[in-house]
């Protein structure tokens, strides 16, 4: 496991690579986002990009997508994996926003997986990126990285990847630390080739220095 000290030098090293990294889901305001991140599912983000538009100019409102027929929705989004089960969720999510909380995103984990659709991944990033509430989002990217570097133990759930991120580092950099990760793992440390001989955190990651000895054995 790696220690706090090595946890933040690897935070570092990422960000040095990626000083640039950022939620890619396009959108203009909370609702917007919410929305888009409870699509972004089993889903890659450009795929959610390409139908937000159309769904956004037809809806733009919570009002106005609570009121959409389902079959409209569904129009909108089927290009995305899982459609219809998320043209549900959004209709559904719209409403409570107009029933529960005044038409208005909520600002709390708790309150925002209330809402249909919003599991905590979703919650952490609406938190993070639409009002800058400190949380980690833990999707395959960050868990993928967390294990390979030892951040955390290998058979560690989604809950316990995120609770050790959050001891490991200062809240304040927790936002951006999602961001760097996922980018980190989107972009270099991918699933099936990590560009392990030009990483520059292989003397950090066990993982790395194991696929590298492989490598070179055969």
């Amino acid at each position: 496991m790696l220690s706090k000290e090595k946890t933040r030098e690897a935070i570092r090293l990422m960000a040095e690579m990626f000083p640039d990294a950022h939620g890619e889901l396009v959108h203009e305001n909370a609702f917007q986002l919410l929305i888009a991140v409870i699509l972004s599912a089993q889903a890659t983000d450009v795929s959610v990009n390409k139908a937000t538009p159309g769904l956004f100019q037809a809806f733009p409102t919570p009002e106005a997508l609570a009121e959409a027929p389902l079959e409209a929705i569904i129009d909108k989004i089927r290009t995305i994996g899982l459609y219809r089960n998320k043209a549900k969720n959004i209709k559904a999510c719209a409403q409570m926003l107009l029933d529960d909380f005044a038409g208005e995103v909520p600002k709390t984990r708790e309150e925002l997986m209330r809402l249909p659709g919003v599991g905590r991944k979703t919650a952490n990033v609406v938190m993070g990126d639409a009002f800058g509430v400190p949380a980690i989002a833990v999707d395959t990217h960050v868990e993928r990285v967390s294990k390979r570097l030892r951040i955390c133990k290998l058979n560690a759930n989604v809950l316990e990847v995120e609770e050790t991120l959050m001891r490991k580092l200062p809240e304040e950099t927790w936002v951006d630390t999602h961001h760097t990760m996922i980018f980190f793992g989107r972009y270099h440390c991918t699933a099936r080739a990590p560009k392990c001989e030009s990483c520059p955190l292989l003397s950090l990651c066990q993982d790395g220095k194991e696929r590298m000895r492989a490598r070179q054995g055969k």
